[in-house]
């Protein structure tokens, strides 16, 4: 399924087996089949709870989503009936699991999710920037201007792209990044090296850097590739210098390149939340599409949990408030 128009990456089981190793987690595929052959399924990214397993995205796992398979027939209305029986199918399953939680979100691709839209079920829109590769030069030539300027003095000033294995340098400045931006650390160190190099022996994953001429990495960018036309950004970072001078568009479109020439069509660069990280993807040349996602109404004692946790986090973050300025006045 992850060659389908739909599918991606997320959707093999070689990349899931590799994220739940890491996790902790479980995955199984639910399919839907049509005279022996399969025409749709999902993967099903199992996470425990107090009240439950449950099912939803997370980070390193941004699509979880249906994946329909490519339609032989020829008119519009046969391959829509055709997909909504599909959609059916698989709707009424995912209704009756068991899990406390189930949310999935699909790529851009999928859009008639009409079946969803029922009592017991809700859509949410979400967002990504997807940039088109296939010409280079029309790429670099939708990219922001000022981005532009960036990329051109970076090369001037002797920065080179490289595909080392470098895992100390990716985790060392994807930590910077945490730390300067409050952004999250996708895992601990041990669990992170042993998954990038599981996609990396597997042929899913690619690691770039932007080096100085000295050979520093001061930007580095994990990307999702497999046999899907369209790969994945989904780790990032940089140092203070590496922001100083620019190496991030730098790097990006140096990738863009790369990729172009492995033969890729695309690369997503996951995510369009309002803030100032999506403006800088933003001016990356890419269209902005529209994801979908899914969510059947949470079980009760999921939703208890839930409210129960949100509550206690409340209550330590109105403490840590209170008791901080008493601490102060203790020491004077």
């Amino acid at each position: 399924m992850a060659t389908a128009p739909g599918g991606s990456v997320y959707a093999l089981p070689d990349y899931l087996d590799a994220l739940c190793t890491a996790t902790g987690a479980k995955f199984r595929i639910l399919v839907a089949e049509r005279a022996g052959h399969i025409a749709g399924g999902i993967a099903l990214y199992e996470r425990p709870s107090r009240a439950g397993a449950y099912i939803a995205p997370r980070l390193l796992l941004y699509y979880n989503g249906i994946v329909l398979m490519a339609q032989s027939a020829q008119l519009p209305s046969q391959r829509t009936e055709s997909d909504l029986r599909t959609l059916a199918a698989l709707q009424l399953a995912l209704t009756h699991l068991p899990h406390a939680r189930i949310r999935f979100k699909n790529r851009a691709e999928l859009t008639d999710l009409r079946i969803f839209a029922v009592p017991g079920w809700s859509i949410t829109p979400t967002w990504t920037y997807e940039v088109d590769i296939t010409d280079p030069q029309r790429t670099l030539e939708r990219i922001d201007k000022n981005q532009r300027r960036l990329i051109r003095r970076c090369t001037e000033q002797g920065l080179v792209l490289t595909s080392d294995w470098d895992f100390d340098s990716l985790y060392r400045l994807h930590l910077g990044t945490h730390e300067r931006k409050g952004a999250p650390v996708y895992l601990p160190r041990e669990a992170f090296q042993a998954f990038v190099e599981t996609l990396r022996n597997r042929g899913l994953c690619r690691l770039y850097q932007a080096r100085t001429p000295d050979g520093r990495a001061i930007a580095v960018q994990l990307v999702l590739t497999g046999p899907h036309p369209v790969t994945h950004t989904v780790c990032v970072g940089g140092d203070a210098e590496a922001m100083r001078l620019g190496a991030s568009p730098f790097l990006r479109w140096k990738v863009f390149e790369d990729l172009h020439a492995a033969g890729y069509r695309a690369n997503d660069l996951t995510d369009a939340e309002l803030n100032p990280v999506t403006r800088f993807k933003s001016q990356l040349g890419g269209e902005l599409k529209l994801c979908l996602q899914v969510a059947r109404s949470d079980r009760l004692a999921f939703r208890a949990s839930e409210w129960a946790k949100e509550w206690m986090d409340r209550t330590k973050g109105l403490l840590s408030r209170t008791l901080r300025p008493l601490r102060g006045g203790n020491q004077s």
